[in-house]
């Protein structure tokens, strides 16, 4: 099964650096400067991880938006007790599960508007930098295209946990805080999830060849 495009692993911190606690404290004093350094540092793995979820650049685009302004105005009753990156993740989780529900009511497909989404930054990711050949690069588009529809093939929470876990790398300590779901639920919830997924990316290669 081709691998999912990651982020770099990030090391596990038990609590925030000098650098995070200095930010925290000037974007809890509402600081401009401040917010504009934070969402530098967190755009991308926020925006990506909305993009894997709804599958829709435009709408990703909007709910990232949405998602920094509702951490600028709940900064305060972030504690410094997890890791920052932690609670980004746990705020744009939740806002990306009320938007697909809030989809879901509108009986919008959620694989309207997927197009390889122009995703130059992940597919380059999967190749490391290298300068390929136009067909390797329609075959990683193919690739990324079939990775993602097999996303959305799974149901949100399976989705969710295999982004946090294998795009992101992110722990299962990490995925626990984020989700709320104990150990053992997560690893059981992410075997079956990566059974669905290459179950659908291998079902999808054998009609390719026929």
């Amino acid at each position: 099964m081709p691998r999912l495009p990651a982020a770099r692993p990030n090391a596990v911190r038990t609590m925030l650096d000098a650098e995070e606690r200095e930010l925290v404290h000037r974007l809890k004093l509402r600081d401009e400067a401040a917010f504009s350094a934070f969402v530098l540092r967190y755009q991308e793995r926020v925006f990506r991880l909305l993009l894997r979820m709804l599958g829709d650049r435009a709408e990703a685009e909007d709910l990232a938006q949405e998602v920094f302004i509702s951490i600028f105005k709940a900064i305060d009753g972030f504690r410094g007790d997890s890791q920052l990156s932690t609670w980004v993740y746990r705020v744009a989780a939740n806002h990306c599960r009320n938007r697909i529900k809030y989809l879901t009511r509108r009986r919008r497909q959620l694989t309207e508007g997927y197009d390889e989404q122009g995703d130059d930054h992940l597919v380059s990711a999967a190749h490391h930098g290298r300068t390929d050949a136009p067909d390797q690069l329609i075959e990683a588009k193919q690739t990324e295209s079939l990775l993602q529809a097999g996303l959305l093939s799974l149901d949100d929470e399976q989705r969710e946990l295999i982004v946090l876990r294998e795009v992101e790398h992110l722990s299962y300590e990490e995925i626990m805080a984020i989700t709320g779901l104990p150990e053992g639920t997560v690893k059981s919830r992410l075997f079956r999830a990566r059974a669905g997924l290459r179950e659908y990316i291998e079902r999808a290669e054998r009609g390719r060849k026929r």
